[in-house]
């Protein structure tokens, strides 16, 4: 594989991957989502047809990366990223609302890793590559992500789950104060899709 490596620890490895290689990794991109989205806190339902539609418009965007990490040959995590502009409109709608610069937002996306793979520095991988891919385009001013909102009292919610909010807010970010989307899938508790609050975080790049 030529992709740029990022990570390396015995046989785990995270590349960048943009164009040829962005587009071959999108079935095993594909099936991870699924598999990994599954769990808490996104309960996703997914389809294959729609992760299809979904990351062939995200690998078509210009500026897009996944960051992605293997096991051997093995996919077993990825950390997608590009413009924000490039995104969909829900995104978007925040920022410009808010009075950002949406050319100068650089938006990282969903990050999958089996719980098999965690606990071998991926996390920082996925940051680093792609806070990396954002400086290498230039003209960003911030780096962003959002989460999914669950009330705290989620029927589905395990015991023993661990937020992320400390290691982002180690990483530099913080949650931006009423910058909220909304987005929409199919839960696996739920007969249909309905609507989900995503919190921005944001870091200065």
């Amino acid at each position: 594989m030529s992709a740029a490596l990022i990570h390396r620890k015995g046989r785990i490895t995270a590349r960048a991957l943009t164009g040829p290689d962005l587009v071959a990794a999108l079935p095993a991109l594909a099936r991870l989502r699924m598999t990994v989205f599954r769990d808490w806190p996104y309960l996703y339902d997914g389809s294959l047809a729609y992760e299809e539609a979904y990351l062939a418009k995200f690998a078509a965007a210009k500026g897009a990366v996944c960051i992605a990490a293997y096991d051997g040959d093995d996919m077993v995590g990825a950390s997608t990223a590009g413009p924000l502009v490039e995104t969909d409109a829900e995104f978007v709608a925040p920022f410009a609302a808010a009075g950002y610069d949406t050319r100068r937002v650089f938006y990282c996306g969903e990050s999958v890793l089996l719980a098999s793979h965690r606990g071998h520095g991926l996390g920082h991988a996925f940051f680093d590559g792609r806070e990396g891919h954002a400086r290498a385009l230039g003209g960003f001013a911030w780096s962003s992500f959002c989460r999914v909102v669950r009330p705290d009292d989620h029927p589905l919610k395990p015991q023993d789950y661990r937020p992320l909010d400390e290691f982002w807010k180690r990483r530099g970010y913080a949650p931006a104060p009423g910058m909220v989307a909304g987005y929409e899938w199919k839960d696996v508790d739920q007969p249909q899709p309905t609507m989900h609050p995503m919190q921005f975080w944001l870091k200065a790049l």
